[in-house]
């Protein structure tokens, strides 16, 4: 009996195993399926996830406008089209840089200071003590300047406290905090080479280019060639020095052009400073000088010095501005001619290349908003005063070409 009673426990023992061990192995499969379950709904997501990658070229996280959005989807449809089989290792075509426009304002000799032996009441110093501070000098102006995009200007003589003065017929000298006068008057470029930069030697300009620079002005001129950033446009900047050498600058001309474009310049200005006072018609060599400008590559040329204005020729499809007069100038407290302009050209760069659009715009100034003295105020010029400047301007421009012969 006890044996019997034996056999029947150790069975019995070996049915409650045996269930615990299938209870083991459905627990088991049960995990195995949610493993399995797990595993597939990551396939789908992961191929959903590689789909809509694929889509991402033609859907950008970053909003774009609607126009610029829907001029990239046709360029791409139109790529795609033309490159039906397309490897699938190769590398992949960069899409072409949406239209950029940009407005450029160039304007004249800006004298910001005065002779030390000038008439002191009168000086552009004494001005702007009775003034108390910089904003004055550009008001009238500068809601034409602030809503561009670059305003380049001549800033004639150092901005320092070098006492160091050149002898010379005229030396000019401003206070640096004279700086932010161009500041306050939306101006982000000064052209340097010209010839009162050094009235107080290399310490007057070496302080003038730092207290620009500290006013959030670029500088530029003679073997400092400059590629400033404008709204993702590269603009180069190039300054020349022509009084002395004449066309012994041609060399430099061509080695400072070619500099900023192998920086990337997409937009080349060029800033001489040439021609003889008084003037209202170039000479030969500002003809040659600007044409070989943009024979290098120039897209538009501006110049300065006869402290006059002169015209504006058109030359393989670029403007070429011989003389934009003076502006804000403390070289004179009443000259007889106050005529002066801003003027201002609008660049569309398309897939990194300036378009031939010529869109200009020559707004006639005076330099004083009044008529009897210089107040070293220019203001823009209305009715029959801007219509007389317009027709100067016009005038100057046809007798370009046939004065100078």
């Amino acid at each position: 009996m006890a044996g019997k009673r034996r056999t029947r426990n150790t069975k019995y023992r070996r049915k409650t195993r045996n269930r615990r061990m299938n209870a083991q192995e459905r627990q088991m499969q049960l995990i195995r399926r949610g493993v399995v379950m797990v595993l597939a709904l990551c396939v789908v997501l992961l191929g959903v996830m590689i789909i809509q990658g694929k889509r991402g070229g033609e859907v950008s996280d970053v909003a774009q406008p609607q126009g610029e959005t829907e001029g990239k989807t046709k360029e791409k449809a139109e790529d795609l089209e033309a490159t039906p089989t397309q490897e699938a290792t190769a590398t992949p075509t960069a899409e072409p840089m949406a239209d950029v426009s940009i407005k450029i304002s160039a304007i004249g000799d800006c004298t910001l200071g005065s002779d030390k032996d000038f008439e002191k009441s009168t000086s552009f110093d004494t001005m702007y003590a009775n003034v108390g501070g910089p904003s004055y000098f550009f008001r009238k102006v500068k809601d034409v300047l602030a809503e561009d995009d670059l305003t380049i200007a001549n800033v004639e003589g150092p901005l320092t406290t070098s006492e160091d003065e050149q002898e010379k017929e005229f030396a000019f000298r401003g206070k640096p905090e004279y700086a932010e006068i161009l500041k306050e008057g939306s101006v982000e470029a000064a052209n340097l080479a010209n010839n009162h930069s050094y009235d107080y030697g290399e310490q007057g300009f070496s302080d003038t280019v730092t207290n620009l620079e500290a006013a959030g002005i670029s500088t530029f001129g003679y073997d400092t060639a400059i590629v400033k950033e404008v709204k993702g446009v590269k603009v180069g900047l190039v300054g020349i020095y022509v009084l002395k050498d004449e066309m012994g600058r041609v060399p430099q001309l061509k080695e400072k052009i070619a500099e900023v474009k192998e920086a990337g310049a997409q937009v080349v200005v060029v800033s001489f400073h040439w021609g003889a006072e008084k003037a209202n018609y170039p000479n030969r060599v500002q003809q040659d000088l600007g044409h070989m400008a943009v024979d290098e590559g120039a897209d538009l040329v501006i110049g300065h010095h006869p402290h006059v204005l002169q015209g504006i020729e058109k030359y393989k499809g670029k403007n070429i501005v011989y003389s934009l007069g003076n502006f804000c100038f403390g070289g004179n407290s009443n000259p007889s001619d106050k005529d002066t302009m801003i003027f201002q050209q609008t660049f569309t760069i398309q897939n990194g290349t300036v378009v031939a659009d010529d869109n200009t715009n020559i707004i006639p100034c005076s330099i004083s908003s009044e008529n009897w003295y210089n107040n070293y105020q220019p203001a823009v010029l209305e009715g029959s005063e801007k219509v007389r400047v317009e027709n100067r301007i016009k005038e100057y421009s046809e007798g370009i070409g046939t004065s100078n012969e």
